[in-house]
């Protein structure tokens, strides 16, 4: 008879918390051992039984201008988890993503003497800036879960485990949309143009980026009469991004049921996004798209001289050239915006091309081996907890 397998798990933000929620579901379905779950996380992993310590939001921030006033409540919350992960003793501790709060908790777990097993679930971006962070996690994990499959090297390198398991945004259920039941159940007109307007998951970046995609998205609804304007967005700042749409010049609907998300994607002619994790979305869901960022000056005069990367969008990287429009701090107008995002509601030619770009990427990002990339990831995981 086999016995049970814990897992402790923290997740900072809620894309850390879907693919949290999606590993859950795959060690849940890995033969032989119940799959008991620990740590910290949203609603996606508390949908799959974790009774999260501590309200996650505690540990949706970015930035040095945004930490620095939650710093006493974050400390708090890294205490408060070592506390709870050296009582637990799981069988291995999973960090996902969130690499400031993370990896603050795997370096305080070590310096209590922790000696159990620990993973980290997506590589820091270490080819992009500060590739010394490599040898600073291998000194920390046991493990590490890639998304992109030139990132295992850098910490293969410095004699850790490393694999490259695949993008979980290809098992979102891209493949099972229904854009014209989204557009009825939201009344929706079948014959507008929907423009995808997405402020991201963040106070901070509904704050600093909510008013440059507003006004982007005023100026062409002036242009397209028939335009209808879409924005999907969390529980948390829900409230932030209708106050954003009050008063348009056209029709705007707010969705913020997670299950509507893929179909409204698929019901988007084109979109303006923040720049994350939603690009990458957007790509696998085949929308034409243009992205925008700004943060706090201070932060971004502090990281932009260490950045290497060429562009912000993942595409863009994995392609090498500049397939989504790219406008990051200063060059983020609204009017350069709209121009860009113009162009897709009314050129074929350019709608087509992006398309069979997003195609070119999606196969650059599918794993090394069978199954879908949370089943690898639970693969591996199961073997360093065996």
């Amino acid at each position: 008879m086999s016995c049970d397998m814990s897992y402790y798990l923290i997740a900072g933000e809620a894309s850390g918390d879907m693919l949290g929620a999606r590993l859950m579901q795959a060690l849940q379905q890995g033969a032989g051992k119940q799959a008991i779950f620990y740590g910290v996380g949203g609603q996606a992993m508390r949908g799959h039984g974790l009774r999260s310590l501590f309200p996650m939001e505690d540990l949706s921030v970015m930035g040095v201008a945004e930490v620095l006033p939650r710093l006493p409540l974050i400390l708090t919350r890294i205490r408060q988890t070592v506390q709870d992960i050296m009582s637990k003793n799981p069988a291995l501790v999973i960090t996902i993503d969130s690499p400031d709060f993370s990896f603050r908790v795997a370096k305080a777990l070590r310096d209590a003497g922790y000696k159990g097993k620990m993973v980290h679930y997506v590589a820091p971006t270490v080819w992009a800036w500060r590739a010394e962070r490599a040898k600073k996690v291998a000194a920390l994990y046991d493990g590490i879960l890639c998304l992109l499959p030139f990132e295992p090297g850098y910490f293969t390198r410095e004699g850790m485990k490393a694999e490259f398991v695949g993008h979980s945004v290809l098992e979102a259920g891209w493949d099972h949309t229904d854009p014209s039941g989204v557009r009825l159940h939201y009344g929706i007109p079948a014959n507008k143009k929907v423009l995808g307007l997405l402020f991201g998951s963040r106070v901070g970046e509904l704050n600093r980026m909510g008013p440059v995609l507003r006004e982007a998205a005023l100026i062409l609804a002036r242009d397209n009469p028939d335009l209808h304007v879409v924005s999907v967005t969390l529980p948390h700042v829900e409230k932030l991004a209708r106050n954003l749409l009050q008063d348009m010049p056209c029709t705007t609907t707010v969705i913020n049921d997670p299950s509507h998300k893929f179909h409204a994607f698929a019901a988007m002619d084109a979109a303006i996004a923040t720049s994350g994790t939603v690009g990458l979305e957007l790509a696998v869901a085949g929308v034409p798209h243009v992205i925008g960022y700004r943060m706090n000056a201070l932060t971004y005069a502090l990281l932009r001289p260490r950045v290497s990367s060429k562009y912000a969008h993942l595409v863009n990287i994995l392609l090498d050239y500049p397939l989504v429009p790219e406008f990051i701090q200063k060059d983020c107008q609204s009017e350069k915006l709209a121009k860009a995002a113009g162009l897709y509601l009314r050129d074929y030619n350019a709608v087509t091309y992006q398309k069979e770009g997003f195609r070119t990427a999606m196969h650059l990002i599918q794993g090394e081996h069978a199954g879908t990339p949370s089943q690898q990831a639970a693969a591996f995981i199961q073997s360093m907890a065996a």
